[in-house]
Parts: structure tokens; sequence; C-alpha cells
């Protein structure tokens, strides 16, 4: 495949060969391709994130949560109960 670059990306292709830290184009554009797919995972995963805390945010306005000192005095009792149990 043959791409062609503009003068500015073209420029900065070879801005990073020159740096060393590539030995030819080839690499550049593998590193530049791996990191959009890295930036399109991150981008499904953040507006997965985006959309729960929607969801929570709505129950949290509904009144439909737990109030977490409940929740873990509660956790705390079953806790004991089993250790009780196992003596």
């Amino acid at each position: 495949m043959n791409i062609s670059l503009n003068s500015t990306h073209e420029q900065f292709v070879l801005s990073k060969i020159e740096s060393g830290k590539y030995a030819n184009a080839d690499e550049v554009i593998a590193t530049a391709l791996q990191l959009l797919e890295e930036h399109d995972q991150y981008t499904l995963w953040l507006n997965d994130t985006r959309q729960k805390v929607a969801v929570g945010l709505e129950e949290i306005e509904r009144g439909d949560v737990l109030d977490t000192e409940v929740v873990i005095n509660q956790l705390k009792e079953k806790l004991l109960q089993k250790r009780e149990a196992q003596k």
C-alpha cells in the first residue's frame, strides 16, 4: 500500500527518523497506527464509563441507592456469623 502525506506530516515523519528513535518511515507509521488503535480502545472504554456514570447518577436522583454504612455493617455481621458457625 502506498500513502501520500502532506508536507507537514512528511516533515514530522522525517523528524522522527532523524531523531534516531525510528529507523524508517514504516516504523513511524506502525507506531502511529498502534497509538490510533489504543486511542480507539480508550474512546470505547471512556464512552462505556460515561454511560455507566450517567446510569448511576439517574439512580441517585431516583433515590435508588444503598447506604454504604448500613451495607458494611450487614457484611460485617454476616462475616461474624460465619466465623461463629465455624467454631
